[in-house]
Order: C-alpha cells, then structure tokens, then sequence
C-alpha cells in the first residue's frame, strides 16, 4: 500500500470545520501529477482525485462523501482522508494506464456496471464460461441476488469485509420459492439441517463464483486497479458434498413408462445419452448419425461441441425418432408440434416420478443416472468371487467425454465414488469373514 500523504488542514474532521465552504476543493500533491482535493459545501464535503497526464490535461474522479459527520465503516459510505488517499491511489493508477479512453461510461464504476459488462460477455461468449446458453440464469442470479445489495456500490470502493458480509447472508436466507410476477417474493420454510445448511453454501457459493468472474473481467479491462477486495474471499469449505441421485434399471423403466407420450421420448433420450435438457431440446434429425452412431451436440454447457456415442439401444431408439423427419426439423416436439422450452420439463417429470411411485427428482439426475450406470457398471452375480463382469466400469475420462465435461475433475467430484474401488476390493478379500453375524434367512429386498 502505498504511503498515506499528510496534510494538517484536511486529516481530520476537526480540522476540516476550520474550512471555509467553496467550490473549489482543497488540494494537496501526493505525487507528480496526482492531487486529492476536499471540496466543502454546506451540508458537508467530499474527495476528488486530479491526474494530469503526459499532455498536461487534467481528469478528475469523485471519490465520496468525507467522514465529516458520519464515521467510516470502512465501506465507502464516506471515507476519511486516508481511505481517500488509498482510493485516489487506485484510480490514478487506472489513468495512468489509460483507463478514460478505456471506460467509455460517465461516472462512478460500480458493481452493476461490473455485473452488466460480464453479462454482455458472457452472452458474446467470451468469459472463461465461455458459451451464453444459460444466460437467463446469470441475469437472474445478477438481478435478484447480488444488484439489491450490492449493485450501487462502486468496484473501487468495494471491500473484502462487505462482500464477506453479502456472502453470508446469501446462505443464512431461506430458499426462494416460484412467485408469481409482481408478487411479493415467497421463501421455503427454514431448515437448519445439516445438508439445508450444505445446500444454502452451495447455493451461496454459486453466487460468489458469478459475482468475483465479473470483477475479475472488470479488473482484467482495467477499469478496476486491484482486486485486493475480492480475492482473499472463500467460499464455503465442504458445500459440494452432495450425495448423487440416480434411478436404478427398475426405476428408470417405471420412469419412462409413466411419462406421456410427448414427453417419453425426452426422458429416454437422456437416460441413453446423458445429455442435459437443453441440449436435447435443440437437437435436430441432422443432429444424429446414423452410419457412425453418434448424436452431435453443437455447443454445450462448456463452450465445446462433442459427440455423443450411442450404444445399440440409443441407435434403436434414434432410428425411430428420426424416421420421417427432415434434417431441419427439431427432433423431441410436444404433442401439437411445438418445441420444448426453458422450464418445460419440470411439471411432467415431477407427475411421471409421482406415478411411477420414485421419490422426487429433477431431470437433471437423469444424467446422473446415466453416468452412474457407466461408472458402476455391473457384475455377474453367478461369480463366486465376484471378479467377472457383464458390463465392465467405463474409465472416468470416457464418461467426462460422453457428459462434456473439459476434463475429469467433475466427473471425480460427483461419481468417483461408485467407481470401483482398489482399496475397498482389497480390504474385503484380505479381511474375510469375521464370524461374528449371525446367519439368518432373512432375504432383503433393496429400494
């Protein structure tokens, strides 16, 4: 940090009052070329940074209200001389860099600036996210979530501690609920559970992940001069630990069967594929070829296309589903030839597991379902030491293919666990049978 600049008149408030009341700040050099002023009005008086550039004109920047009557919180709501300084500091460096041919915008650089430039990106698919398909969800996590509180406060101003503060709260707020447009917002019930706990800092950490992105693409552009404030911030440890859901054969098969005849092609499709829901509902006939068995998805969650390999069944069922269509054509419509849209998925699954007796779930555990059926694969039970296999595990760097992800780490985080273990198949044939468990015949039926 650089060093604090002092000045009789202007340290203190006590001093201040002496000031006369004017236009024209008060000004002191920190450096060449770099001046922070005081100008005192009568209801109190505010920091303004100058930089004169190699050609000798003069830009000047607002800084805030001084701590005049009010004490700092640290936060920016208004600044004593010395956080004036720090702030000055920040943005004279920006100019240096040519930051005002940079940041076209008039005005104090704030958060939601931040927040809409990330989004115009994020759209464009240039961020680190990289494709703009869930954009919907961004600018409903940028608009209800962090522009409320945070949104008005300038990025320079923007401290560690607040966004702390902001993170925190996000998790102690109970889940929000669909609401009607208009209506005031409705909120499930609180429960302190451990995993409503787990989920309410996952939830939390997804929100920060969208809030640091955008000041890091700010601070990238420079139009911020450091990123101090929000790259010490840590999620919360240990929100991921989410058991996977997924159906078994038996379940998936009740699934499908429960479905309306519009909607089971979707939940087969993403039982044979592992695709998530948006990427089937703009799949069209040209998208699957038959010759090499493959269906081709033309951009994914990762900003990558990639293509999907069908085994006989998904061949089968592809055959069908494209028989008669042209290549154009969208390849799941609903019954009146429609297409599937944003959210549509959500009441017919929920009445399809309703009917098929499973206990709730989301489409998305479809693809759960199908990347656990690969991991796990399936041993044949007639094995006296259970070492042949009917259908052998598929190595997590196949599976991380089929789903798209970029590599293996999402695949390790969410269904590392059911692959076979070295460690557990060792120490269940070293250790053997104790003795100890009575035998009963008692037979037991699995869910």
């Amino acid at each position: 940090m650089a060093r604090t600049v002092r000045n009789a008149k202007l340290d203190t408030r006590s001093a201040r009052t002496k000031l006369d009341a004017r236009r024209e700040p008060y000004w002191f050099v920190i450096s060449r070329g770099c001046a922070l002023g005081y100008r005192k009005g009568t209801d109190g008086g505010t920091w303004i940074a100058r930089y004169r550039d190699d050609n000798g004109k003069q830009h000047y920047r607002s800084l805030g209200a001084a701590d005049d009557a009010m004490d700092s919180d640290g936060g920016g709501l208004c600044l004593t001389c010395a956080e004036a300084q720090r702030y000055a500091d920040q943005w004279f460096k920006l100019a240096a860099r040519g930051f005002e041919d940079d940041a076209p915008r008039s005005g104090p650089y704030t958060v939601k600036d931040a927040l809409a430039d990330y989004l115009d990106a994020y759209k464009r698919g240039h961020t680190a996210k990289g494709t703009g398909r869930a954009a919907n969800r961004v600018q409903w996590t940028i608009d209800a979530l962090i522009n409320p509180s945070l949104g008005n406060v300038q990025v320079l101003k923007l401290t560690r501690r607040r966004i702390e503060q902001w993170h925190a709260g996000l998790a102690n707020t109970a889940p929000r609920l669909r609401t009607g447009l208009g209506k005031p917002q409705k909120f499930r019930e609180m429960d302190d559970s451990p995993d409503s706990i787990r989920r309410r800092h996952s939830s939390a950490n997804r929100v920060l992940t969208v809030l640091k992105a955008a000041l890091n693409l700010a601070f990238h552009d420079r139009k911020v001069a450091s990123d101090d404030a929000w790259r010490s911030v840590k999620p919360f440890r240990d929100a991921d630990a989410a058991r996977v859901r997924y159906l078994n054969d038996d379940e998936a098969r009740r699934v499908v069967n429960a479905c309306t005849p519009d909607f089971r092609p979707l939940v087969q499709a993403a039982l044979l594929t592992g695709c998530r829901y948006g990427e089937l509902v703009a799949l069209t006939v040209a998208d699957y070829n038959a010759d090499a068995g493959t269906v081709h998805i033309r951009m994914s969650k990762s900003g990558k296309p990639r293509h999907v390999a069908l085994t006989n069944e998904g061949r089968k069922f592809f055959d069908t589903a494209t028989a008669g269509k042209t290549g154009n054509s969208p390849m799941f419509t609903k019954a009146d030839g429609s297409r599937w849209g944003a959210s549509h998925q959500q009441r017919p699954f929920k009445a399809a597991c309703e009917k098929a007796k499973v206990d709730a779930m989301t489409f998305h555990e479809l693809r759960h379902s199908y990347a656990s059926r690969l991991i796990m694969g399936e041993k044949d039970k007639t094995d006296p030491e259970g070492k042949r296999w009917l259908r052998p595990p598929v190595p997590l760097v196949v599976v991380a293919a089929q789903l798209g992800h970029t590599d293996t780490r999402m695949a390790e985080k969410h269904y590392g666990h059911l692959a076979p273990s070295y460690v557990a198949d060792t120490v269940r044939a070293a250790f053997g049978t104790l003795g100890v468990v009575e035998e009963t015949n008692v037979a037991l039926f699995r869910k």
